[in-house]
């Protein structure tokens, strides 16, 4: 089982001010990587500069916290082939160790006890349950009905994870105890969407027309421990389910494509972004940016778009809380936002940035995705 965690808000510990004696020597560094030019950069958060880059293995999609916050994995999962990896980086120096080769790693979690890192074999529709460490095999659980299977989040006590079903529009439900498929969630779609706005979104409208099903994305608990909200970026929002009733109980309207989820550190807010976009290929230049909620109310409280159009994606909030980091997924750019006033700096990237992380991040342990600690 998990460590005692707080249990009126399972982000208190990851507030301003808790890093960890693990952490407080670690380069505070923003790694960043780029999915089709195969590298990291890694970008100084005090003066916005990249400090390094490195290569890393085929199509790297996410930078992962370990459950210990000792190693920083980039997630290799080479798209369509089977040369996939984990390249391990030492936070205390912010270089890349040798990789290690892994089947299909889109994502990367770890079980709340830290016995097993939990690799996301995407394409292969499993989960692996590997040594935390070496990343030896432990055992796998096949989730057949779940195209697309990519993000997750814990119950309170760690029993089960909801996985998104990225293809499929829907939710798997994982019993982490006897380590098997409960059931999955199909995820409604609403009456309209947001209007289209590009060429490429109104091409992708009408080759797809309305879609039937949502393309769900990242998945984040509230802090009481009794809800889980799930963006959908076909569906434009977030939806809103009960994880022990399995049932969807809410759906909030935000923006155009939307995508990822970030707590604030003093688990109060919900940073939602949206890519501004429904493509999920090419340059599409869509006006993506970022939503406010309010945990108490589930309301959209803020708006902050990208000046000039943008298309955040994946990323996280800086240890004191002052900053949102995002990868711009469709225009190689990183952008710091003021978490109080929506001011927007944008640095110049790879191709095509995705699961940046920032570190080092306050918490005891790591649940994985880009940081999910608590």
């Amino acid at each position: 089982m998990p460590p005692v965690i707080n249990p009126h808000n399972l982000y208190s510990e990851t507030g301003p001010g808790h890093l960890s004696a693990a952490v407080q020597k670690d380069l505070p560094r923003v790694y960043v990587p780029n999915l089709r030019s195969n590298d990291v950069y890694v970008i100084d958060p005090d003066t916005l500069k990249v400090v390094d880059k490195f290569k890393v293995g085929k199509g790297p999609q996410h930078v992962v916290p370990s459950w210990d916050l000792r190693t920083l994995w980039v997630a290799n999962n080479a798209e369509r082939s089977n040369d996939g990896s984990l390249t391990p980086i030492d936070p205390a120096t912010g270089k890349p160790g040798k990789e290690v080769a892994v089947d299909d790693p889109y994502n990367m979690y770890f079980t709340p006890d830290g016995k097993s890192a939990i690799v996301v074999a995407e394409a292969r529709k499993r989960l692996d349950f590997r040594d935390p460490h070496t990343m030896a095999m432990q055992y796998s659980i096949d989730v057949p009905q779940c195209g697309g299977l990519n993000h997750a989040d814990f119950s309170i006590d760690g029993k089960y994870a909801l996985f998104t079903c990225e293809f499929d529009g829907s939710v798997a439900k994982i019993d982490m105890v006897n380590h098997k498929v409960i059931g999955y969630l199909q995820l409604p779609m609403p009456a309209t969407r947001m209007q289209e706005k590009t060429a490429a979104d109104a091409k992708h409208a009408k080759k797809m027309k309305m879609p039937r099903k949502g393309m769900p994305q990242d998945v984040r608990i509230s802090p009481d421990g009794k809800r889980f909200y799930i963006a959908d970026m076909e569906a434009d929002g977030v939806h809103i389910v009960d994880g022990d009733a399995f049932k969807v109980i809410g759906f909030i309207p935000v923006g155009l494509g939307t995508h990822g989820l970030y707590p604030s550190r003093d688990g109060k807010s919900l940073y939602i972004t949206s890519r501004g976009t429904h493509a999920i290929h090419g340059k599409p230049k869509g006006k993506g940016g970022v939503a406010v909620m309010d945990f108490a109310t589930d309301k959209i409280v803020a708006d902050w778009p990208i000046p000039g159009g943008g298309s955040p994606d994946m990323g996280n909030v800086s240890a004191d809380g002052k900053w949102l980091w995002l990868s711009g997924r469709f225009d190689d750019m990183v952008y710091r936002i003021d978490t109080k006033t929506g001011a927007v700096n944008q640095i110049k990237v790879g191709q095509e940035p995705h699961g940046l992380t920032v570190w080092p991040q306050p918490g005891r342990y790591s649940l994985g995705h880009t940081g999910n600690l608590r």
